[in-house]
Order: C-alpha cells, then sequence, then structure tokens
C-alpha cells in the first residue's frame, strides 16, 4: 500500500480537490493507497474540509495539531501515522503533479528505495522571489553539502527509510536533507511546478529566509566555521597592522590618527558581536533538543 502523506496548512479550497484527484488516479492506476492529511494548526476550515473527505472515502485519514507546528513536524507526523509499505510526501495545493506521483511509485516498484522529486521548472515567481530563493538554496546548498538548488517535499520512500527517518532522535528535523543523507538506493524524477488553483502560497521571502537560517544551524556547523574563518581574517589583518606600526615608530613616523583607531575598534567588535550572534543561535538549539519537547501535538484523529 501507498501512504500519501499530505501536510495542510489553511488549505481549505484545496483539500476536496487533492483527496479527489488523487484517489481517482490511484485507483484507476489500481495502486492501494491512503491518503494523510495532516492539518498543521490551520485557522480556516481545513479540519472541515478532511472530515468531509473522509466520510466520502474510508481512505482518506486526517491528523489535527494542537496548534502551527510547521511542516517539518507536519511530514513528521504523517510518516509517523502512515501504514502502507512505502510513503510519499507532496503538497495540498497539487503543485507537485499527481501524475509524476505514479511515476515514482513505479520506481518504487523496480527496487528504488528513495525516490525524489526534482523541479525541472519552478513555475510562475517573481523575479524577486526568484532570485531570493537562488541565493538561500545556494547557502543552503554549501551548508549542508547538499546540492538543494532543485530539491524538493515531493519524495517517496521504503518502510525501511521511513522507519529509519523516524528512529533520528533530534527535534529539529530537515526532511529535505535527511531524506537524502540516509542513504539506500536512490533515484530521481524530474516534475514542472504547476500552478496552484486556490489559495495562497504560505512561503514569503521572510519565512523562507527564516527557514533557511533555522535549517542550515539545524543540519550543518557552517556557520561555526565562518566564525572561526572571521577570526583568522582580523587576526592577519592585525598582524599587517601591528608591522606596520613597529615600521613607522622606528623610522620615527608614529602612526596618526584617531580614526584609525576607531575602525579596528568598530571592525573587531562587529566580528565579536556577530560570532557571539551564532554561537548563541547554535546553545539555543542545544537548548531546546536538551528539554526533548515533542515535535508536535496532535489533537485529533480520522
Amino acid at each position: 500500500m501507498l501512504s500519501v502523506v499530505i501536510p495542510a496548512y489553511n488549505e481549505e479550497l484545496m483539500v476536496s480537490k487533492t483527496a479527489s484527484v488523487l484517489s481517482g488516479l490511484l485507483e484507476q492506476e489500481h495502486i492501494p493507497y491512503e491518503l494523510i492529511f495532516i492539518d498543521d494548526g490551520s485557522k480556516d476550515g481545513t479540519w472541515r474540509e478532511v472530515c468531509e473527505a473522509h466520510s466520502e472515502n474510508e481512505n482518506v485519514r486526517g491528523i489535527h495539531f494542537s496548534r502551527n507546528f510547521g511542516k517539518e513536524a507536519a511530514i513528521f507526523a504523517g510518516l509517523s501515522e502512515s501504514r502502507g509499505e512505502c510513503a510519499a510526501v507532496m503538497d495540498c495545493d497539487l503543485q507537485h503533479p499527481p501524475a509524476t506521483l505514479v511515476e515514482m511509485y513505479r520506481c518504487w516498484e523496480d527496487g528504488f528505495e528513495v525516490v525524489e522529486g526534482v523541479k525541472r521548472t519552478r513555475g510562475k515567481e517573481s523575479v524577486a522571489h526568484r532570485t531570493a530563493t537562488g541565493i538561500f538554496y545556494g547557502i543552503m546548498s554549501r551548508a549542508v553539502k547538499i546540492d538543494m538548488s532543485r530539491a524538493s517535499d515531493f519524495k517517496l520512500l521504503d518502510r525501511k527509510a521511513v522507519d529509519s527517518l523516524l528512529e533520528m532522535p533530534e527535534r529539529n528535523a530537515f526532511f529535505r536533507a535527511m531524506s537524502s543523507w540516509i542513504g539506500f538506493r536512490q533515484k530521481q524524477v524530474e516534475f514542472d511546478v504547476q500552478e496552484r488553483e486556490a489559495g495562497e502560497s504560505k512561503w514569503s521571502t521572510r519565512r523562507l529566509v527564516s527557514y533557511a537560517i533555522s535549517n542550515i544551524v539545524g543540519y550543518s556547523t557552517a556557520p561555526m566555521q565562518i566564525v572561526t574563518g572571521a577570526g583568522i581574517v582580523v587576526f592577519l589583518l592585525a598582524i599587517v597592522l601591528g608591522i606596520q606600526t613597529l615600521v613607522r615608530y622606528c623610522t620615527g613616523h608614529a602612526v596618526e590618527g584617531f580614526t584609525t583607531v576607531i575602525l579596528l575598534i568598530l571592525l573587531i567588535g562587529s566580528v565579536i558581536m556577530i560570532s557571539l550572534g551564532i554561537i548563541g543561535y547554535y546553545i539555543a538549539r542545544i537548548y531546546e533538543e536538551t528539554k526533548r519537547r515533542p515535535k508536535y501535538i496532535i489533537s485529533k484523529k480520522i
């Protein structure tokens, strides 16, 4: 059986459509399935629509969070509740093409254990959003050592891969990177991002920045290495200025200028403050992990 995990946040306009399209396609392809909608603390009628979809189709299941815990938590909740021999994750807005889901399932039948959907095209986006996305995913790719430029959450995992992900103890999970990190026999399937039929995208530039920072810190120590690099640069600069000062002193031309001293203080102080900020962010993440709070809280199930 194929379990399809579908995170949904304020998607009341799409739940019924998504359930209908996916169930019709999977039944046509003779693929046994279950659809698991995870209502991530929506403020609209998303849960009501999930309940109605369940009343019309017993293969539709629902999980309702007590509040908004984020997409990563919703994905792991769905994977934890899935019962199929394989599980796929896709968006509720149908921007991940259902036909590609069938292609991914056929790859799983051929023996692949992690089938990743990669974006051939990104659909219609503003120039600013496309530029910001490229910059952030470029930074993330270098930080996590995984090509994230075309990556997505649209993946199909064998039960072994799902169980491996669920065994990982960290609270702040990064599904896109972790599903690649676990290994197994992997294959990529290209798809074109479809236009959203209803509702609005939940990803703003601000949320994209927050998402990038959170996942870089949660999955990589690259920012800590930047601190070390900045310290080395300032140290080398100090050596150069120190040699210059000694030469001028020995030749009777002592360095003049209040400006030089102020600039050095500002430069070194800035590096120290940025470094402390980065270290503090890592300490905060360690603090969150040591509390061992659950990734999510489920208030209702159907």
